[in-house]
């Protein structure tokens, strides 16, 4: 089809021209346009036909790509096919070439395992025997050699002395020996067992002292935790009644209170008199009283203040103690001890004893508080002659 445009272009080409040069002259104008139109109509043929050419080999080029790329994705699929195939093989291949070797292994731990235990029982047996071997031999050579000495011994007494009384002599010697040989040994028997038993029993001491240091501790730390709770109650309850005694002298102040409080200074003067007048009173009495405090009254059932307090707690709460020293701290109280005069002042003192089940006191002796203790006190020495703890809730 290509050739046949061509040889038609190339044919109306020849004829136009003829017809140029053969036409005459008035038709030179028209002519000279057809020839125009002519060659303007053969350029635009061969342009298309050029064209047509390159369109139809980028289609060639385009189709031999394509085949190309197909061809080429259809080797490496082959490709990748063949390879994951041979990966697949060589993996089983190595799959079965591994398996007898693990059945051979473990058919061959349990075997060495059994191997190395015997092994092991084998040399623990023959170090045991070697141990015991070298053992015997040593004993044996001791004894040997004690009994080539002894003999020795025997035979160069023998040739010195040369008579029997010096063989009798050796032979009371050689029976004291061994007899002091017994003694000896079941002396120092009877040391080791004696040891032995006093290592026992210091070993039950030590382990009945902790038993009871432990006790002892958790007993004074439920009792420090108790005085605690026992003090916040206390303050808890002195911070009230003092807001209370504010709010009552405010509204004393208010409604005159003013004379009660001297009638009040009053009896307390009149008090501190007769107090100041039975303490010259007792002060007499123990210059004449020299007994000293009995601590036998412990074991009377008249003063059993535990079992009272049990039935009468109230009585027992006396509210918080004020020390006479602001940065005064409570500390644990022993008979021995002596307390500086502030602290058994007659604002401390118990003046009657049996309501708290205690004994009655006399000459110079006092029943004190002292926080949460009841002290008695030498009022003259300031001695403390008896003590208990925790007396007060």
């Amino acid at each position: 089809m290509n050739i046949n445009l061509w040889l038609k272009g190339s044919a109306l080409s020849a004829i136009a021209l003829a017809l140029a040069l053969v036409a005459p002259t008035e038709i030179g104008e028209s002519s000279a346009e057809a020839a125009e139109t002519a060659t303007a109509s053969a350029q635009q043929d061969r342009q298309d036909r050029r064209a047509e050419r390159r369109g139809e080999r980028r289609q060639n080029r385009q189709r031999a790509r394509q085949n190309n790329r197909g061809n080429q994705q259809q080797a490496r699929r082959a490709n990748r096919q063949n390879r994951q195939e041979a990966r697949r093989g060589n993996r089983d291949n190595r799959q079965e070439a591994r398996r007898p070797a693990r059945a051979n292994r473990e058919q061959a731990r349990p075997a060495r395992q059994v191997d190395r235990r015997d092994l092991r029982q084998v040399n623990r047996a023959n170090r045991g025997d070697a141990q015991r071997a070298n053992r015997a031999n040593r004993r044996d050579t001791r004894q040997v050699n004690r009994t080539n000495r002894r003999d020795m011994r025997f035979e160069q007494s023998r040739e010195r002395a040369g008579n029997r009384n010096v063989e009798r002599r050796t032979e009371r010697r050689v029976e004291r020996r061994n007899n002091g040989l017994d003694r000896r040994v079941e002396r120092r028997g009877n040391r080791v067992e004696n040891r032995v038993d006093r290592r026992g029993n210091r070993l039950e001491n030590r382990s009945e002292r902790r038993g009871e240091r432990r006790a002892n501790r958790r007993g004074d730390r439920f009792d420090q935790r108790a005085r605690q709770i026992n003090r916040r109650v206390d303050r808890a309850q002195n911070r009230r009644s003092d807001r209370r005694v504010d709010r009552v002298r405010r509204d004393g102040f208010r409604d005159g209170v003013r004379a009660e409080r001297r009638r009040d200074a009053r009896r307390d003067n009149r008090r501190y008199r007769n107090n100041r007048n039975a303490y010259r009173n007792g002060y007499r009495q123990a210059r004449r009283d020299h007994r000293r405090w009995n601590r036998g009254w412990r074991d009377n059932r008249r003063y059993g203040w535990r079992s009272y307090r049990r039935s009468h707690r109230n009585i027992f709460r006396l509210g918080r103690y004020y020390a006479p020293y602001r940065s005064h701290r409570y500390s644990r109280l022993s008979i021995g001890f002596y307390l500086d005069s502030l602290f058994f002042q007659p604002r401390f003192f118990i003046n009657d004893p049996y309501s708290y089940r205690l004994p009655a006191v006399y000459g110079p002796y006092r029943w004190v508080r002292y926080y949460d203790d009841v002290v008695l006190v030498d009022i003259y020495t300031g001695e403390v002659v008896d003590v208990i703890h925790d007396f007060f809730w």
